[in-house]
């Protein structure tokens, strides 16, 4: 590490969080991790204003394998659509300098610090974590637009460096130190270093990435993305977004890591901190995959274990309910399986609250604050909550009052945990929403009893709420049916054309129309020539495709504002909005000649048509259609096959 120095400028920083002083001790007891061969060359050069390009492109040639990995990071974040990165020329202008010593920093260090003297320190499983936790701090910089993606990758990589680095300096007092988180599991391990060490693990790290140049606006989240109930950046600034975003990518390397039987009861966590930063669970899970398949794709190029890990929609599904043993609760293996948000910021309470409901078969969720569990059950909308009155940020009422002024939060059944049993306390719990409460300390005869109860209540009402989707959807089917029913009860059958019915309300809506515009309004009334006579003597099916065959030719000729009705009978009529009478004449020819084409079945079909137009000496749509009729009359008259309008 004595080839890097602290910018003396630096040193006097009053905004520098970290304390260097403390650093430069711990820098005088040991080696602490520090780039070595070709690494070192790239950095130094990147550090040299004047340095020429082809010194550093012979620098980096040297590591064959930097090489590879620099391409494949300079793809990773190049626009999609653009032609691949080849060279490490076009790597280096799509990465640019500092990104490149970042990512020499990075691989170096993962290259020479693959094991070490530290025998509780598990190296093989620090570096799995660091490249996931790169992998998704780069997706998640670049889904947010929060930072540069290829400069989240290095930060997400050495995030943890300090946990190496105390590893590496003191191996035997930091393995003593791991063993005790084994055997006192509520213990922090941030605590344990600050009284054992100089620093802790995420300040260090703060000040070993600070001393290689790394930006300031990325070294200040490595102190609190650990407790972020600790940081005090003001919300909505870089610094508390890229805080949360390196909390996030760390707690999915987490998640990449664990067992897949802890998987599943991790998802609550990973989207509550999705929300943080405005992420809908979906995109999130989204990004999740992208990052569970690019970590495979990575740990085969740097030889750093990587497994397979589920499809995150899968591990976010509720897993199925266990096999209950026999003399389990009676009503749990007969009800109805609950998801329960347990909102307590005592662990004890926590473990005898998580004992009960496992043994009940109920799906667990846990919040240790009211700000918390207010942000999970709006999330997650559990069947119950147990809430414990006195918690910090948001006590059990106020989470309650919170709770039922939301639409999500009226419907779930809560159960408050209190010590206080006097009259005044329980109408006060009761009085802002609660339906239940639980004495404490806990009984879990009693606590068993009050679960039964909640249970009976949920199942009721998620019943209540099932029949009430079953009456909305018979509703909406009725809608349709009755939809349905008025379009069979308005069609002919055999034509397919609307019936009389329907043509006396459209032409009764088209008069009152015509009457406000003053616009023309004309109608026609057509009938089959000696239909009774194909009737007669080829019978009634004949008869039928006659009518199917003659409504066909007249739907070709008309145009797509006429509406064709079938009045009766061998009887159509023929609505024509906003049309003058020659227009209406000229329509009627064309059905006419359109018939009169007809000659597939042998026989030789015709139609008389009569055509009239709104006038002012008509009252009624009645003489619309009457005098449309009188002309059908006098085609009848002149031999058929043919059209007449009386008022031309």
């Amino acid at each position: 590490m004595g080839r890097f120095s602290i910018d003396a400028d630096r040193l006097d920083q009053p905004e520098t969080m970290v304390d260097l002083s403390k650093f430069e001790q711990l820098r005088c007891t040991g080696e602490l991790p520090s780039p070595k061969g070709a690494a070192l060359a790239i950095i130094r050069l990147t550090q040299r204003p004047d340095a020429p390009l082809s010194e550093l492109v012979h620098a980096i040639k040297a590591d064959p394998a930097f090489v590879a990995r620099l391409i494949k990071a300079a793809n990773g974040v190049n626009a999609i659509g653009k032609r691949p990165v080849l060279s490490i020329q076009n790597a280096l202008t799509v990465l640019g300098l500092p990104a490149v010593r970042s990512l020499a920093l990075g691989f170096s260090l993962l290259s020479s610090y693959r094991g070490g003297n530290c025998r509780s320190f598990d190296y093989q499983r620090f570096w799995s974590h660091s490249l996931v936790c790169a992998v998704a701090l780069q997706a998640l910089s670049s889904a947010t637009q929060s930072a540069q993606p290829e400069e989240a990758f290095s930060v997400g990589l050495l995030a943890r460096i300090g946990e190496l680095a105390l590893a590496t300096l003191f191996p035997a007092k930091y393995s003593d130190l791991l063993q005790r988180m084994d055997r006192e599991p509520d213990s922090r391990l941030l605590d344990l270093e600050q009284e054992a060490f100089v620093m802790t693990h995420n300040e260090l790290s703060a000040a070993m990435m600070l001393d290689w140049g790394v930006p300031k606006v990325y070294t200040d989240p490595l102190e609190f993305f650990e407790t972020l109930d600790k940081m005090y950046f003001e919300e909505g600034s870089r610094a508390f977004k890229l805080t949360h975003l390196l909390a996030l990518a760390d707690y999915v390397a987490d998640v990449c890591l664990a067992q897949k039987a802890e998987q599943h009861d991790m998802m609550a966590r990973l989207f509550l901190l999705g929300a943080r930063v405005f992420l809908d669970a979906d995109k999130l899970m989204a990004i999740c995959d992208k990052v569970a398949r690019e970590w495979l794709e990575w740990g085969g190029l740097l030889n750093v274990a990587a497994t397979a890990v589920p499809p995150f929609e899968e591990l976010a599904s509720p897993p199925a309910a266990p096999e209950l043993a026999e003399g389990m609760l009676p009503d749990a293996v007969a009800g109805r399986r609950m998801r329960v948000l347990l909102v307590d910021d005592d662990p004890v309470s926590r473990l005898i609250l998580r004992t009960t409901l496992a043994k009940a078969g109920h799906e667990l969720f846990e919040a240790v604050n009211g700000r918390q569990g207010f942000e999970m059950a709006v999330e997650l909308r559990p069947d119950l909550m147990m809430v414990d009155w006195l918690m910090p940020e948001m006590d059990g009422i106020e989470l309650t009052k919170a709770l039922r002024r939301t639409k999500v939060g009226r419907s779930i059944y809560i159960m408050i945990l209190t010590g206080r049993d006097t009259d005044a306390s329980l109408i006060e719990a009761f009085e802002s929403g609660v339906n239940d409460f639980m004495g404490k300390p806990l009984r879990p005869k009693v606590l068993i009893a009050r679960l039964l109860a909640a249970q009976r209540v949920v199942k009721l009402q998620a019943e209540i709420e099932r029949e009430s989707e079953e009456i909305r959807l018979f509703a909406a089917e009725l809608a349709v049916t009755s939809r349905r029913l008025q379009e069979v009860a308005m069609t002919d059958m055999l034509t397919g054309f609307p019936n009389r019915r329907y043509a006396i309300e459209r032409i009764e809506q088209e008069w009152a129309a015509a009457n406000r515009s003053k616009r023309p309004l004309a109608a026609m009334v057509i009938d089959v020539d000696e239909f009774k006579r194909v009737n007669d003597a080829h019978g009634h099916d004949v008869g039928d495709t006659v009518l199917r065959r003659v409504a066909a030719a007249l739907k070709s000729g008309v145009r797509a504002q006429d509406v064709v009705c079938r009045f009766g009978g061998d009887e159509f009529l023929v609505i024509c909005p906003d049309t003058t009478l020659d227009a209406a004449i000229a329509c009627a020819e064309r059905m006419r000649q359109a018939v009169a084409a007809l000659t597939d079945d042998g026989m030789r079909h015709t139609v008389s048509v009569g055509v009239a137009v709104r006038g002012d000496d008509m009252a009624h749509h009645d003489a619309l259609i009457t005098r449309a009729d009188q002309g059908v009359f006098v085609a009848k008259q002149r031999g058929r096959d043919r059209v007449v309008a009386l008022q031309s």
